[in-house]
């Protein structure tokens, strides 16, 4: 039996990774998904003060008080974030790091910083208009049209706007997530020219890193669970 560790997306949460964790669940393994402060479950709990360093030490606090000791961390998207910081400290405890479709930021560097400038002014224009200056709506057009109605409603249905402090304060790590023995990119090709190509590309040139292509959209929970499921357990 393995240990994993699963981190959400922006305007997610936990929910987001049922039918995957249902598949490591059927494997026989331990699995534990985190939904971070102010979305998901935890919604009510969202200041203007949560920020990725909040999200970082919600998944840290899951590894101590479960005293979690060999796992493997997985991050989805945004939880590419979160799952660098955590991994900069807790490194020693975990087997393989999966970036799904994530950003994978280098010392210094905020999600805002890792997208084009015309996306980072759209970001602040809808918390301005539409989150009282705090708050990030889902922008439209960032689910896929080729997915299925049924689950379209369920990640609108369940979503939460974003705090805008997690995608604009500046990771600072030491680099520790990079000597991780398994790291894992995996990048989604429906969508051509995403943030996400950028991480693929640099991962293809080290020779510790797999990377690995879905022919799906971003959203990799919902589309291929079995498929995404095989990767984090390394099948």
């Amino acid at each position: 039996m393995s240990t994993y560790v699963l981190c959400h997306g922006a305007w997610s949460g936990g929910w987001g990774y049922k039918r995957v964790a249902d598949v490591l669940r059927a494997a026989g393994h331990e699995v534990f998904v985190v939904t971070y402060t102010g979305l998901g479950e935890r919604l009510h709990l969202a200041t203007p003060d949560v920020d990725l360093s909040t999200h970082i030490a919600d998944v840290r606090g899951v590894i101590r008080f479960e005293r979690l000791d060999r796992f493997t961390l997985v991050g989805h998207s945004y939880g590419g974030m979160v799952i660098t910081g955590v991994a900069d400290k807790e490194w020693q405890k975990i087997d393989r790091i999966v970036y799904l479709d994530a950003f994978l930021p280098a010392d210094g560097q905020s999600l805002n910083d890792l997208t084009p400038p015309e996306t980072q002014q759209r970001m602040f224009d809808l918390a301005k208009e539409h989150g009282d200056g705090w708050r990030l709506p889902r922008p439209e057009g960032s689910i896929s049209p080729n997915m299925p109605e049924e689950d379209r409603q369920w990640i609108t249905e369940l979503g939460s706007m974003q705090p805008l402090k997690t995608l604009t304060e500046k990771l600072h790590v030491d680099g520790n997530h990079l000597k991780i023995a398994e790291k894992v990119y995996v990048l989604c090709t429906e969508r051509k020219g995403t943030p996400f190509y950028q991480f693929a590309d640099w991962t293809r040139q080290q020779s510790d890193w797999q990377t690995i292509e879905l022919p799906t959209h971003h959203h990799l929970l919902q589309s291929m669970p079995q498929e995404t499921a095989d990767i984090v357990m390394g099948r």
